[in-house]
């Protein structure tokens, strides 16, 4: 009887590196945090923390083409 193979999980580094506008990952994972807290931990909204940390840190990245 053939055994199924198991894969092993990945884990992957957050990445630090710093974009043009001088703001790295880690600081838009603080700011996500501190977004998270402010709200009082409510869980479910961990995207619309990122977006929004990365809204205020990297304004340059913003598009304003109509």
């Amino acid at each position: 009887m053939a055994q199924a193979q198991r894969q092993s999980d990945t884990v992957v580094a957050m990445s630090t590196v710093k974009t043009p506008a001088g703001v790295s990952d880690s600081d838009i994972a603080r700011r996500a945090y501190q977004l998270y807290e402010e709200r009082g931990g409510g869980h479910g909204h961990d995207v619309d923390d990122w977006l929004q940390a990365e809204r205020e840190l990297r304004p340059a990245l913003t598009s304003t083409a109509a």
